[in-house]
């Protein structure tokens, strides 16, 4: 879902995507994928964009991303990895894109670890 209301008031506020993007520590590209939707924006987000913005989150945020994701990789309260159970919505074709990866990635550690017992067997001889 497109971030209209981020739009506007970034807009209103005369910031390109690049200026919130450098203040988000992120690439251009990456935040234009936030505004259109296609990629969650973090809690820690929402409020540096709001701070920066001088507005109030709740201007800003769009209702119906808080039920849809669950968006806190903000690991700086040292909760990362505390066995949490965190849900995600990701796109299928990305999935098969990555098994696929893995897949490619798997044979090829096959291979690799084929070609070193052959140089191991040649080197013994």
């Amino acid at each position: 879902m497109v971030k209209e209301k981020l739009i506007k008031a970034r807009k209103e506020r005369k910031f390109s995507q690049q200026d919130i993007a450098e203040h988000l520590n992120i690439s251009q590209t990456q935040y234009q994928r936030k505004e259109k939707g296609e990629v969650g924006i973090t809690n820690t987000e929402w409020d540096r964009i709001a701070r920066l913005l001088e507005i109030d989150v709740e201007e800003i945020r769009e209702n119906s991303e808080a039920s849809n994701v669950m968006n806190n990789f903000d690991n700086s309260s040292g909760n990362f990895g505390n066995n949490t159970n965190n849900y995600y919505n990701v796109p299928e074709f990305l999935l098969g894109s990555l098994n696929d990866y893995i897949n490619l990635l798997k044979e090829e550690n096959q291979k690799l670890k084929e070609e070193i017992k052959s140089l191991q067997s040649k080197k013994q001889e």
